[in-house]
């Protein structure tokens, strides 16, 4: 199996900078999404060091264990490397006065052959569409989705909240954080999405299917998304990363093979 990434991010239409930042390493198919916050260009910081971290670190390790890795060796390592990450932000935040309480979101995806190991911390989400289905495969670690769970509101009362942006978990803001990470099965034609809240607060879930559903280029689709986020108000930053998952890699390796390559 194969992946086809494409990513973009965007200020929006209300924000001068961006808070959010952005991460691929194709080779090691190690994908990364932070949405920060905190004050004057803190949010900024603090997104940027967890991509530009996580990266690295995990990256290496990645490309050294190559791509049949252990699921549980993949997972630990994650862990560890968010753990680094969140001590990196949280020290960095104490130590600087103008970065005091800064955090980030954190969406991150270690695509494999036929499997996907997905780690999250926050409210930025993945979403999997598999055929005509779109599907969140990341459940917030929100003040509304606790309400949600609890009975106390509706996902239509929830859609309509001033709380939207109330997360209950976020990377940098305490010395320890736990990174939720799930393993989901891949199979061909698979899409993945990965974003920020500054679009899936413009766009409905059916909206972003619909765009993903179009039988335009990756990189058109993304464009879609963020001008579609953007025509809806672009009231946040807005980032997207998307992967495509296509069967191949075994019928080119046995031609490879064939002609002696």
């Amino acid at each position: 199996m194969n992946y086809e990434f494409s990513i973009r991010t965007d200020p929006g239409l209300a924000r001068e900078n961006n808070e959010d930042s952005v991460a691929l390493d194709e080779d090691s198919r190690l994908a990364i999404l932070a949405d920060g916050m905190g004050g004057y260009n803190a949010g900024e910081i603090a997104s940027g060091m967890a991509t530009t971290f996580i990266k690295s670190e995990l990256g290496r390790w990645l490309s050294q264990a190559g791509r049949n890795a252990n699921p549980r060796e993949v997972r630990r390592a994650m862990e560890i490397c968010v753990d680094n990450a969140n001590r990196s932000i949280f020290n960095a935040a104490n130590s600087n006065p103008q970065y005091s309480g800064m955090g980030t979101t954190l969406v991150l995806a270690c695509f494999g052959e036929g499997r996907l190991i997905l780690g999250h911390i926050g409210d930025s989400r993945c979403y999997r569409v598999r055929g005509a289905e779109i599907a969140q495969i990341t459940k917030d670690h929100s003040l509304l989705q606790e309400q949600m769970d609890a009975g106390l509101i509706t996902p239509e009362q929830a859609a309509t909240s001033t709380n939207k942006n109330l997360v209950t978990r976020a990377l940098g803001v305490e010395d320890a954080v736990l990174l939720e990470v799930n393993e989901h099965k891949v199979e061909p034609g698979d899409i993945y999405l990965m974003c920020s809240d500054g679009l899936s607060d413009m766009v409905d879930d059916d909206g972003i299917a619909k765009i993903l559903a179009q039988d335009v280029p990756l990189e058109q689709k993304v464009a879609m998304l963020i001008d579609a986020a953007n025509a809806n108000g672009g009231r946040d930053n807005i980032s997207v990363l998307v992967a495509q998952a296509n069967e191949g890699s075994r019928r080119k390796g046995l031609i490879s093979r064939l002609l002696g390559k």
